[in-house]
């Protein structure tokens, strides 16, 4: 990686964990809370030290895709809105379900959010077809995040 990605890797990377930080101010009272607490769970759903250490993981991964994918100048106006998106989309979440209890809303931001993960991931895939395999952890877990929402939508 040279200096110019390293730089653009710090930058995402603190984007990133300040978006998870974000998103833990509105997740810590709601787990124990009593409304998710009697909410009928996936059967899958994973405990909860591994939430933290998916995300950790993630965001370091789509940082280095997105320190890659950002030396494209051609695509940057592009990388930029979807990461926005992304951003705005992944810092939601948290409120919409874990403070509003808004099961519903927070399945729709998870479809939109992997809409705009996998649109990341083909804009660049021509570019940057091998670091394509940092990006995907992020879309299997979405996969994932969104069944646990849809299961807890649709049994409750």
């Amino acid at each position: 990686m040279s200096i110019k990605n390293i730089g653009s890797f710090l930058i995402f990377l603190c984007l990133n964990f300040i978006a998870l930080a974000l998103g833990g101010l509105f997740t810590a009272d709601g787990v124990s809370s009593e409304w998710y607490q009697t909410l009928n769970k996936a059967p899958w759903t994973p405990p909860g030290w591994v939430f933290g250490a998916a995300w950790t993981f993630l965001m370091i991964c789509y940082a280095i895709y997105l320190a890659i994918v950002w030396k494209q100048k051609s695509l940057q106006k592009k990388n930029f809105a979807l990461y926005a998106m992304q951003w705005i989309l992944n810092v939601s979440w948290n409120p919409i379900f874990f403070y509003h209890h808004q099961d519903i809303l927070g399945l729709i931001n998870l479809v939109l959010l992997s809409a705009v993960i996998i649109g990341t991931a083909i804009i660049n895939l021509k570019s940057f077809r091998a670091a394509t395999v940092l990006i995907l952890p992020y879309i299997i877990w979405l996969c994932i995040a969104t069944s646990l929402n849809a299961y807890i939508t649709f049994n409750n």
